[in-house]
C-alpha cells in the first residue's frame, strides 16, 4: 500500500521567515487604527538603523531632489520616510485583510466621477499613479470605487509574490497582468476596463527615455504614451495620501488627460513626471525613496550609488 506524500508549496525551511511576517502582519490588522500607525512609525524608524544601504540610497535621492532644503530639513525627511515605511507594513496589511467597512471609515475619495466619465467612453482606462509606501492601500481603496487589473512585476520572492498575487486578484476582483502581457492589457482595455499602473520605476534603457524628475534627467519607461495609443484608453491619474495625525487617507482622483498622448513621446513623459512630482511634494515622506530611481543614467554621466 503506497502512502500518498503532500507536496505543499512552501513549506521549506527557507520559507519559514516570511511565512512568519506574513502571518504577524495579518496579525496586525486586529490593533486599532492609532495602533498601527504609533507601531509602524517606531518599527520604520528601527529600521532606518538596521537597513544602512537603503537608508544610504533613500539619503542620496532626497539630497538629489530637494537641494533646497537644509542638511537638518532633509534629516528630518529621512527619518520621517523610514517611519512612512514601517507605517506602509500596516497599510499593506489592511490592504489584504482589512474588511472593507474597516476601511471606508478610514479614506476620503475626491474625483470619483472622473473615474466613472472616463470608465463610460468604454475604451478602457490606465489609472496612473506612483510608488508610494501606501500603494497597496491605496490600491485596495480604489478597488472599493471600481474594480481593475493590477499591472505588475512578479516579487523575486515566489512565497512573498504568490501571496501578494492572491491578495490583490481577490481584492481587486480582476486577475493581476504583468507587465509583459500585452495581449492580455489590450483585451482589458477592449472590454473597457481600468488597469492599475506606476511607470516611476527604473527598467533600464530599453523603451525608455532621459525627461527630468525633480530637476534630474531620468530614465523613464514610455509605456504610458505608447499603451494608450495602441488602445485608445483614458489615463486618469489618482495619488493617495495618509493625513496627518491618524486622521486618516484622501485618495485625489484626477480627470483624464486631454490632449494624451500628444504625438510627442518626450513631452508625454514629461508631463506625467511633472505630474507625480506636484503630488509627490504634498507629502515627500509618503514616497519610495529606497528605491535607485537614478541608477540608469545619460551617455558619460557617473553613477550616483555607491556600490
Amino acid at each position: 500500500m503506497s502512502v500518498r506524500r503532500f507536496n505543499w508549496p512552501f513549506l521549506a525551511p527557507r520559507y519559514w521567515p516570511i511565512r512568519l511576517g506574513l502571518g504577524m502582519m495579518k496579525l496586525m490588522v486586529a490593533l486599532p487604527f492609532r495602533g498601527q500607525i504609533a507601531v509602524g512609525d517606531w518599527i520604520g524608524r528601527l529600521l532606518s538603523h538596521i537597513a544602512r544601504r537603503r537608508r544610504r540610497i533613500a539619503a542620496i535621492n532626497l539630497d538629489l531632489c530637494f537641494p533646497e532644503l537644509s542638511p537638518t530639513e532633509r534629516e528630518a525627511l529621512l527619518e520621517a520616510h523610514f517611519a512612512a515605511l514601517g507605517i506602509g507594513l500596516f497599510e499593506t496589511a489592511m490592504a489584504w485583510w482589512a474588511p472593507d467597512e474597516k476601511l471606508r471609515d478610514l479614506v476620503q475619495v475626491a474625483g470619483a466621477e472622473h473615474l466613472d466619465q472616463a470608465l463610460a467612453r468604454g475604451k478602457g482606462v490606465i489609472l496612473l499613479t506612483g510608488h508610494f509606501t501606501l500603494l497597496e492601500l491605496g490600491a485596495r481603496f480604489m478597488t472599493m470605487q471600481q474594480p481593475f487589473h493590477v499591472m505588475y512585476r512578479p516579487h523575486k520572492n515566489p512565497l512573498y509574490e504568490s501571496a501578494q498575487r492572491r491578495q490583490r486578484e481577490w481584492r481587486s476582483r480582476l486577475p493581476p497582468l504583468r507587465h509583459d502581457d500585452l495581449r492580455g492589457l489590450l483585451r482589458a482595455f477592449k472590454q473597457g476596463r481600468a488597469v492599475w499602473y506606476a511607470p516611476d520605476q527604473n527598467h533600464g534603457l530599453r523603451n525608455s527615455v532621459f525627461v527630468p524628475f525633480f530637476g534630474i534627467p531620468t530614465c523613464t519607461i514610455t509605456a504610458t504614451s505608447r499603451l494608450t495609443e495602441l488602445s485608445g484608453a483614458a489615463v486618469v491619474p489618482y495619488f493617495p495620501r495618509r493625513l496627518p495625525g491618524a486622521a486618516g487617507y484622501e485618495i485625489t482622483i484626477l480627470p483624464a488627460l486631454e490632449n494624451f498622448p500628444s504625438g510627442d513621446v518626450i513631452a508625454d513623459i514629461t508631463f506625467i513626471n511633472e505630474l507625480l512630482e506636484q503630488y509627490i511634494r504634498q507629502a515627500p515622506e509618503q514616497y519610495l525613496w529606497v528605491h535607485r530611481r537614478f541608477k540608469t543614467r545619460p551617455p558619460g554621466s557617473p553613477g550616483i550609488y555607491p556600490r
